[in-house]
């Protein structure tokens, strides 16, 4: 147990910075939880939230925000600060950097807003590379984002982000890996503007190298926010790739959005260019879209508008998909998956990995859940308002006593 103290004025988080690694190597049955001081004094409620910083990973992996003009992205010297934290670097040019492990772990009651637009998440992850393993991972009531990625190579997988008020998850400058099994449960009343369940970025520079490059498999987005535009949000030129999915939103369920049109193309939807990192519009495939009053929503940025029926193509392109799904379809008791998403024919996710990698699994289900019996996500999360994960899982406000 760990815990951020809230009786004092100053900002607290825990940091690992670059050179350093952190083991926090729970269990199942004995999680690790790092938490405010306010949750073991029982003086939390399921509202709460932004109680302390949470945790910031620092690495050597390659990023794209340069902090000196002069410096090419990846490069050894291409390094940049955490946001919030004044003087913490991260970034460098060692893709397998090791920054330890986090599996078994809660991050509850973060996001410490240091100032406007300068806020900490439940985990920040900066320059950190493929070495680290952050597995069975818990993000609980985010003030911020549950999870923000600032480039680096590392991957994640079994990943439960749950009542974050901005982004559950939040990917920029230059990330390159895989997720598989993420469930993301946005907060029940938001009070950000731009929530949604994951965010693309590229720090407004739409061709900085390394280009961002992520692939998702086996995930269920369970977006609750009434104001903002859309469930899931690509933009700044960003290359990803979903598989086995299902996004839940009462909005509609993408923005893509494009901020530079090079040569006849929008950014974020045009043609592979392999000089610029850039393997083609976003890829879908198997996933099942249960959507508000539309399937997607335009945004106009620097003049460009990535328009509704060339959303709509970017998913038409790939196999298996399904637009026009209903939300009982969709998921079932909030995060299970709906009887029309499990009739889904899922892709193969293990044919994404790179030679080598085996990182990616094979499953017979689309979604983070293949049903009632799959229990990954129990005992050691906590339940809340936004999720109850049974018996074997404690209550977020509380915490074990031994």
């Amino acid at each position: 147990m760990s815990d951020g103290n809230t009786t004092n004025a100053a900002n607290d988080f825990l940091i690992v910075n670059r050179g350093s690694t952190i083991i926090a190597d729970g269990t199942a049955a004995r999680p690790i939880i790092f938490t405010a001081q306010q949750n073991l004094t029982g003086a939390v409620t399921d509202s709460d939230q932004g109680l302390w910083g949470g945790v910031i990973i620092a690495g050597r992996a390659p990023v794209s925000n340069c902090n000196l003009s002069t410096v090419t992205g990846g490069a050894v010297d291409c390094e940049n600060v955490v946001e919030g934290t004044g003087n913490a670097l991260y970034g460098g040019a060692t893709p397998g950097d090791n920054s330890g492990v986090l599996r078994y772990v809660q991050i509850r009651y973060s996001g410490t807003v240091i100032s406007p637009n300068n806020e900490l998440q439940g985990l920040t992850t900066g320059g950190v590379g493929s070495g680290t393993t952050i597995e069975f991972l818990q993000v609980h009531n985010s003030s911020d984002d549950g999870v923000e990625i600032f480039g680096g190579t590392h991957n994640g997988r079994n990943w439960v982000i749950t009542g974050a008020d901005d982004d559950g998850l939040d990917t920029d400058v230059g990330w390159r890996g895989f997720l598989q099994f993420m469930l993301v449960i946005q907060r029940p009343n938001n009070t950000q503007s731009d929530n949604y369940v994951m965010e693309i970025d590229s720090n407004n520079n739409e061709d900085a190298l390394p280009r961002q490059f992520g692939r998702i498999a086996n995930f269920t987005f369970v977006h609750t926010s009434t104001g903002t535009n859309a469930g899931l949000r690509l933009r700044g030129g960003a290359d990803f790739t979903f598989v086995n999915g299902i996004l839940a939103s009462p909005q509609p369920c993408l923005n893509i959005v494009a901020g530079a049109v090079v040569n006849g193309e929008a950014t974020t939807i045009r043609a592979a260019n392999s000089a610029l990192q850039d393997v083609g519009p976003p890829t879908f495939n198997s996933v099942y879209f249960a959507c508000g009053s539309a399937f997607s929503a335009e945004t106009t940025q620097g003049g460009v508008t990535v328009t509704n029926a060339q959303q709509l193509a970017v998913v038409n392109a790939g196999t298996n998909n399904v637009t026009n799904g209903t939300a009982a379809g969709a998921v079932a008791n909030v995060y299970l998956p709906g009887t029309a998403a499990l009739a889904v024919t899922p892709f193969a996710a293990a044919s994404l990995n790179p030679a080598g990698s085996s990182f990616l699994v094979n499953t017979t289900y689309v979604g983070a859940i293949s049903g009632p019996t799959d229990t990954w996500y129990q005992g050691w999360t906590c339940n809340s308002n936004r999720a109850n994960f049974g018996a074997t899982s404690g209550n977020c406000t509380t915490v074990p006593s031994t």
